[in-house]
């Protein structure tokens, strides 16, 4: 099916369907129900945005604890056809540490910010990729931390962060997420009101 017309079937099924508390599909430990929707192409499914780890970049509704809208982004998400890429905003199941470690686990939506093989540090607040600091014109001023720490990033894992760092259980907390467990990255944002 034709791109265009495949985001266009999606438009059409995100509005007729109603919200819902989680991101997607699959369970590491947590409870999560099925896709908001799934669309009918081998390469695309819904999901929508559940809490504010990505504000403002991705909007969860009110009155969720630091939400920004009165309804959950919905995001159109296409599988890997090759390599994640740093920067993209990605589904992914949560390692079973997850749900011990965050409180939650199931289908979760972050930015990938390392790959494998190289050194993620932070200090006060700002991300550095093997000593150089990585730009991040997402992450707004009041939504960093002030937090410094460094981990290595093993082959074959991810280090995923959410764009607002002070509301976000990610990587810095449970680690890194192993390749097999990246679902697609978001290739559209459908917005409401």
């Amino acid at each position: 099916m034709h791109v265009g017309r495949l985001l266009v079937l999606a438009f059409l099924l995100f509005v007729g369907i109603g919200c819902g508390n989680t991101v997607g599909a699959g369970s590491d430990g947590g409870s999560t129900n099925p896709p908001v929707v799934q669309v009918s192409a081998p390469r695309y499914t819904g999901y929508h945005m559940p809490s504010a780890s990505m504000e403002p970049t991705l909007h969860c509704a009110k009155p969720g604890f630091g939400c920004g809208a009165s309804h959950p982004d919905r995001l159109l998400v296409r599988a890997f056809g090759s390599a994640p890429s740093r920067g993209d905003i990605v589904v992914f199941r949560t390692p079973r540490r997850a749900a011990r470690v965050c409180g939650a686990g199931g289908t979760f939506v972050k930015r990938l910010i390392g790959l494998p093989g190289e050194t993620v540090g932070e200090r006060n607040g700002v991300v550095f990729i093997d000593g150089k600091r990585l730009s991040e014109p997402y992450v707004k001023a009041d939504r960093r931390d002030d937090e410094t720490h460094s981990w290595r990033v093993p082959d074959g894992e991810y280090f995923l962060m959410g764009d607002n760092r002070m509301s976000s259980c990610d990587s810095r907390f449970r680690g890194s997420v192993p390749r097999d467990n990246l679902i697609g990255s978001v290739v559209k944002i459908f917005r409401q009101g």
